[in-house]
């Protein structure tokens, strides 16, 4: 089983890795957060392509329903349900969960891929910032709460998504996670992006450690053109135009999330993003994340600090 800092070069053998690389999934359950649009919504595409049935798990059951009868009408046998998970709210979080975990005992892949960017400042229905709440916090307690039907599967994945958000103006502000003295939406986000991170890695250590063999990977998608952006405007704060004609499209940047979720050759602890330049589009390939996110006491920190605000215990 693969560490944290482990790059697997056998993992970039395929080049141009396709969603025509993905290996047969039937049998396969695969829970997909925010999968009604966007990377999330191209991710479920594939996975049900590819055999899997796969739980698109939205705040919205209009728009998930929507995003079904999209996936139908290229894939009609696609074998595909919906969950309704608001990740702003831990109570929606916990009874999801608990529906989850009473309709499938056994979980292939979780694909934390939910989240929400450069927002005016708000809060989650539990008073944390937004982004660091429904990114990070919100992930954090839907995974441990479906870490028992994970663990009971053999080669079961947990897939977070960040950023490369993640490199720039990032810290984990413990002095002030809710952002309540000072608000900058770039600078909570890039926040949120290094938790991601940082909670990959322990849990692949935890996981590890425990002997089980169940894998946390983390991806990035480099620069999507999704729903996501929509908060971006031009100035200080923002891409720049040219940054943003970079964008690939939701399909391309949903490849690196599913080479984590179903590449044979990825292992625990790895981070696939886009091979271009500075990682903005490409095919998905075994990038590296930040010295600060491997930091091992900054990373068991936040665990405890995510304990302590979510209530959620996992058993490794």
């Amino acid at each position: 089983m693969g560490s944290a800092l482990d790059l697997g070069q056998d993992a970039n053998v395929t080049a141009h890795w396709t969603t025509a690389d993905i290996p047969d999934q039937t049998g396969r359950i695969a829970v997909i957060t925010g999968a009604n649009t966007g990377l999330g919504l191209e991710t479920a595409r594939a996975l049900a392509a590819a055999g899997a049935r796969v739980v698109l798990a939205v705040r919205d059951l209009d728009k998930g329903s929507a995003a079904i009868a999209e996936i139908k009408t290229t894939a009609p046998e696609s074998n595909l349900a919906l969950q309704r998970l608001d990740l702003s709210s831990l109570s929606d979080i916990r009874a999801a969960a608990g529906q989850l975990s009473g309709d499938y005992p056994q979980i292939d892949l979780l694909i934390n891929n939910a989240g929400v960017m450069y927002p005016p400042k708000g809060t989650t229905a539990d008073g944390f910032e937004l982004q660091f709440g429904t990114n990070h916090l919100g992930h954090f307690a839907l995974t441990g709460l479906l870490s028992e039907n994970l663990t009971a599967v053999r080669d079961s994945r947990v897939v977070t998504v960040s950023s490369n958000g993640h490199k720039f103006r990032a810290a984990i502000h413990f002095d002030d996670l809710q952002w309540e003295r000072t608000y900058s939406r770039v600078g909570a986000y890039a926040q949120s992006k290094l938790a991601n991170l940082l909670f990959t890695y322990e849990l692949q250590r935890r996981l590890a450690a425990a002997g089980a063999e169940t894998t946390a990977l983390a991806a990035h998608p480099g620069a999507s053109g999704t729903e996501l952006m929509r908060h971006i405007t031009f100035g200080p704060e923002a891409f720049s135009a040219a940054a943003l004609k970079l964008a690939q499209s939701p399909a391309m940047g949903a490849l690196p999330s599913l080479r984590a979720a179903t590449d044979p050759a990825a292992s625990g602890g790895q981070y696939y993003g886009p091979s271009g330049f500075g990682e903005f589009r490409g095919y998905p390939k075994v990038v590296r994340s930040t010295k600060q996110s491997h930091d091992e006491a900054l990373q068991q920190r936040l665990w405890s600090v995510s304990e302590e605000l979510t209530g959620v215990r996992f058993p490794v």
